[in-house]
């Protein structure tokens, strides 16, 4: 018997809008019947589906899982993110990679590394 990843799943308070931001950090589409209670992106990929659910209650806390990204095109990707919504939190360089942790437009975390550091 084998276990597959087939969702990551981010609670908020609007599914839509959240699956928007990140379908458009990913540059893929947010999936057909998605509303602003349940959305998913890239449902059809290979690999995992973001799916976004609403709750009732915000985040109060900083999330113990986050998504790590990575690019070549650091600073190019790196501003396209803040038009999406994004907001810079901080920069690290360490353990050999340079990266920048951003949130998005609910206060979730996540990291974009620079692959050419």
């Amino acid at each position: 018997m084998s276990i597959t990843l087939e969702n990551i799943a981010f609670d908020c308070s609007d599914a839509a809008t959240l699956a928007t931001f990140w379908a458009g950090v990913l540059s893929v589409d947010v999936d057909a019947d998605s509303n602003e209670f349940f959305a998913t992106v890239n449902r059809a990929a290979d690999g995992p589906t973001l799916m976004f659910l609403q709750v009732p209650e915000p985040r109060t806390v900083k999330n113990r899982l986050h998504l790590d990204l990575a690019t070549a095109d650091w600073a190019t990707e790196l501003d396209r993110l803040v038009a999406l919504g994004a907001k810079r939190l901080d920069e690290h360089t360490e353990y050999g990679v340079h990266w920048i942790t951003l949130a998005d437009p609910e206060g979730n975390v996540f990291d974009l590394a620079d692959h050419k550091a």
